[in-house]
């Protein structure tokens, strides 16, 4: 299995870490170590609005404030790190390398090892101190896919977008799924 770090911060759009996360468990491809910010909590009883047991989705589970875990260091085997979603604050303090907690170490340890580092921001309307730390972020090899999600599938359902989205964001890590590309129809 493949080690994948994922971290969800406190931004509004936690169905996409929780339907990305089913389609993971969903593959057995995937070793999730999974970071969970204290803010993102609130979000997730917010917007799910129920108990979400992300026990099962994950191999292991981190406290924020571990910054002695594994997965804080360069040593650790880990093929990558998406953070999904990711808030501006946390897309600040990794574009300024300010390390406060687990996520944020564990995605610095991920960018100064060179491996793929995926951060879906997901916030409107976007700043320029937001854009300015996208595009520095996006310098240093970091792939940046703000949660847009496409159309053209012809999604019938909120899942049906939101997976769709998190489709692409497995294809970008090389993990197969039944995602609808452009120019396939439906046979409806």
């Amino acid at each position: 299995m493949k080690p994948l770090i994922v971290g969800i911060s406190g931004a509004s759009g936690v169905i996409y870490a929780q339907r990305f996360l089913q389609h993971l468990a969903g593959t057995k491809k995937v070793e999730v170590h999974l970071i969970i910010t204290s803010h993102a909590q609130t979000i997730i009883r917010h917007e799910i609005g129920k108990k979400v047991d992300f026990s099962r989705l994950a191999f292991r589970i981190y406290r924020p404030d571990d910054l002695a875990a594994p997965i804080a260091s360069g040593s650790f085997p880990a093929d990558g790190m998406i953070v999904i979603p990711c808030s501006m604050k946390t897309l600040a303090g990794l574009a300024s390398g300010f390390a406060e907690n687990l996520l944020l170490r564990a995605a610095d340890v991920t960018l100064k090892e060179k491996r793929p580092l995926i951060l879906v921001p997901r916030e409107s309307p976007l700043s320029a101190v937001h854009l300015e730390n996208m595009l520095k972020l996006a310098r240093l090899g970091v792939h940046i896919i703000p949660a847009c999600p496409a159309f053209y599938h012809l999604p019938r359902s909120l899942n049906d977008l939101v997976d769709q989205f998190v489709f692409r964001i497995m294809d970008v890590l090389g993990l197969k799924s039944p995602i609808k590309r452009w120019g396939e129809h439906s046979s409806d």
